[in-house]
This record gives structure tokens, sequence and C-alpha cells, in this order.
């Protein structure tokens, strides 16, 4: 058991290591373009399947609650959380149609999609996430999608590709999670530039002094 464990172990931080200048470029990239979007009013529209479902409502929650600062809410949203929604187009349309009608519904010019997939589009899989990033590009939407070495068909449809380097389903999802969360923690400090804190007590302070004992609220 406990080689096991080691030997996982070992394959995350080989899968680590293997991470490309290339793929840190391209993380910078899909940074860029999430901020430049909620700086001019526009939102995050965020969609996958299974795992990649809950990661995209994961994504979804650090934005509009918080990630490490207390502040004011930025605009993401799941395209996974409303199940009658979901129920209704999957009946009714088609399970492939459930990410591009609430885009067609949802998505104006300007957002920035996050389509979430360990693998690639073929028939019968993940036919929802591909035409959910075509419908994203026919509004002007910029798409970046996490993805990883099995992705080949689906990168036609996004402008802003982090590829995982591995095959392997479990530590793709692992790259994933330290992608977004890279994402999370960079995206909010620049949004909270310049801001300024206060206190409840009405002490005023800049974001980058964090006091012990304090409870702040961003302005």
């Amino acid at each position: 058991m406990r080689e096991k464990i080691e030997d996982i172990i070992k394959s995350h931080k080989e899968t680590t290591k293997r991470i490309s200048d290339k793929t840190i470029e391209q993380l910078e990239e899909a940074i860029k373009a999430i901020i430049s979007a909620f700086k001019q009013g526009n939102k995050l529209i965020i969609f996958g399947n299974g795992g990649s479902a809950a990661d995209a409502q994961h994504l979804a929650a650090e934005f509009i609650n918080k990630f490490k600062i207390d502040r004011d809410p930025l605009p993401a949203i799941a395209l996974t959380t409303d199940t009658s929604a979901l129920t209704a187009i999957g009946n009714d349309s088609g399970f492939e149609f459930i990410f591009e009608k609430q885009i067609k519904a949802l998505g104006k010019q300007g957002d920035v999609a996050i389509a979430i997939t360990t693998s690639d589009v073929y028939e019968n899989h993940s036919m929802d996430v591909y035409l959910g990033l075509l419908e994203a590009r026919e509004r002007g939407i910029t798409t970046i999608g996490l993805v990883s070495e099995k992705s080949k068909k689906i990168l036609k449809a996004i402008d802003i590709p982090i590829v995982i380097p591995s095959k392997e389903t479990p530590r793709i999802q692992e790259m994933h999670l330290l992608a977004y969360h890279i994402m999370c923690e960079l995206i909010e400090k620049e949004m909270c530039k310049n801001k300024r804190l206060h206190t409840k007590n009405g002490f005023m302070e800049s974001t980058p002094t964090i006091l012990r004992g304090f409870s702040y609220i961003l302005i």
C-alpha cells in the first residue's frame, strides 16, 4: 500500500516538473484575458463534464466569493449548476446542446469562456463542450481551454489552450486545479490593486497590509 501511495505522489511530482515555459505563457495569456474582461465589466463563463463540471463550479465560486482577499465579487458563472436548464435542454434538444444554448442566452461579446476537459471531442464524447466553445467564438467571446496532451480536435475552438503535459486523467485534473488556483490568486491580486480596505471600526489601510484581528471589506 505504502509503495503505491509513493508511486502516485511521484507521478504527481513528475507531471508538475514537465510543465513547460509554453504552458506558463499560455496561463499568463489566459490570466491577462480574464483581467481585461473583468475590468471592462464583462464576465467569466465556465463549463465542463463530470469532474471538470465540479472544477467549473469551484472556480466560479472562488471569483464570486473570494480566494485570499475579502473583496467585491467578480462576475463568474458555471454552466453546470442549473439542473432545470440542463435537463430541459438535454431532454428537448439533446445533451450536446447543454452549454451551447446557455452561452447563446447568457454570453456576450467581451466575455471570456473557460472549457475544462481532460480528454478530447469525438462522437458521443464532449460534444457539449465543443459546441459550447464554437458558440462562444460565434459571439465574440474569448475561449480558454484547460486541456491535456489528449486534446486535439477541441483545440480548433480554443483561443488560449493551457495544455497539461499528461495523458493520465488524475494527474491532468490535479494540474488543472493548480492552474486555476494560480489564475484566482493573480487575477484577484490585480483586481484589488489600488483598492483600499476598511475595518468595521472605520480604520483605513491599503490592500497589501494585513493586520491580525480585524475584519476587512474592500471598497
